[in-house]
């Protein structure tokens, strides 16, 4: 039965996935957006929903200070899993797709917007994980972290919509809901009413969140059953499952030729994760935000999160070119940090 959840859980999220891809492209096509605007804010905010649900459940409604422990450990594990694995996995669709490009592997992004959002980035997860060598007291130092997080993630989105529009219609595959629509029959068909876009993102969201509650149930228990560390499933095992809409969008879109928006999708929510789940940690959880000797396996993923990315993104911003070969670094540092937690946790039953 575990299985069998597995596999309709995985297909819940893929329909999930295709119907949000195309409905947030329609969505940014009605108000005018740029591509930035879709895919790093919209599509990032949307996709990041599982995993960001999970930690602030933990924190807010959970009770015990392990509760605090497995949030704050999701908040920090959900950048990690976006630079690492989220990267290799769209590095090996661009790879495949590459073959049928005149241009190869050279991946047909804004390489402006990646820098901007890589800038977003790097600067607000620096001051989150700064904040950990904070002193508990006076707690207000926390505080005035977390209005200064909230202040760069909306100064981001700020940047983003206020960049010129750059979707055309043509270039959108037909709204998948869009005999929905009462006006389909008028002169302009091809166009949908907004509240029909609406419905369908909502439905799409409504798809993800369930097939990842049911994925990361059914993988659970598996886990369980097969005597799995707990340490090493809330690490590594639990946070693949609640970023697979992520690598999901990201596929679906460089399989239509719209690497930005793929790579936006990534960015994108790496700026999310960085600021508001940091947020409601810092404000609910902050005795737990603390870097200790015991944590440092949990924020070892945050260096390898920032070496992943200032190997990916530092030569694409010098050379104004990113390649698809350039995101599959991303595998090596996963598997160093999987190496890390293995051995971690080998020596903790030794």
């Amino acid at each position: 039965m575990d299985i069998l959840t597995l596999v309709i859980a995985f297909i819940i999220i893929l329909i999930g996935a295709e119907l949000f891809t195309n409905g947030i492209e329609w969505f940014g096509r009605k108000l005018e957006l740029a591509e930035g605007a879709v895919g790093s804010v919209l599509a990032a905010v949307g996709t990041a929903l599982p995993e960001t649900m999970i930690p602030i459940i933990a924190i807010l409604f959970a009770t015990g200070e392990s509760s605090n422990e497995v949030g704050v450990g999701a908040i920090l594990g959900a950048p990690f899993m976006l630079s690492t694995l989220a990267m290799f996995v769209t590095g090996i669709a661009v790879l495949h797709v590459a073959r049928r490009r005149s241009d190869g592997d050279v991946m047909r992004v804004d390489t402006g917007v990646l820098a901007h959002d890589m800038r977003y980035f790097a600067i607000a997860y620096a001051i989150a994980i700064g904040a950990a060598f904070l002193p508990l007291e006076p707690v207000w130092l926390k505080w005035i972290v977390a209005v200064v997080l909230i202040g760069i993630y909306a100064w981001y989105v700020k940047g983003h919509f206020e960049a010129d529009p750059d979707v055309d219609a043509d270039d959108l595959a037909p709204l998948r809901f869009h005999r929905l629509d009462r006006n389909s029959h008028r002169a302009d068909p091809v166009v949908p009413r907004l509240r029909v876009i609406n419905v369908q993102v909502a439905v799409a969201l409504g798809l993800i969140v369930l097939g990842a509650v049911f994925f990361v149930n059914a993988v659970d228990h598996l886990a369980r059953q097969m005597n799995v560390d707990s340490t090493l499933l809330a690490l590594v095992i639990a946070p693949i499952a609640t970023e697979l809409p992520e690598k999901f969008n990201s596929v679906i879109w460089v399989r239509q030729g719209k690497d930005t928006l793929a790579m936006g999708n990534i960015t994108g929510a790496m700026v999310f994760q960085s600021t508001i789940p940091t947020v409601v940690a810092l404000v609910f959880a902050s005795s737990t935000w603390v870097a200790t000797s015991g944590s440092y396996v949990a924020f070892a993923s945050a260096g390898i999160a920032f070496l992943s990315s200032a190997v990916i993104f530092i030569p694409m911003a010098r050379r104004g070119v990113l390649r698809g070969r350039s995101l599959l670094i991303g595998g090596v540092f996963y598997s160093a940090y999987l190496l890390l937690v293995i051995a971690v946790v080998s020596g903790a039953i030794g």
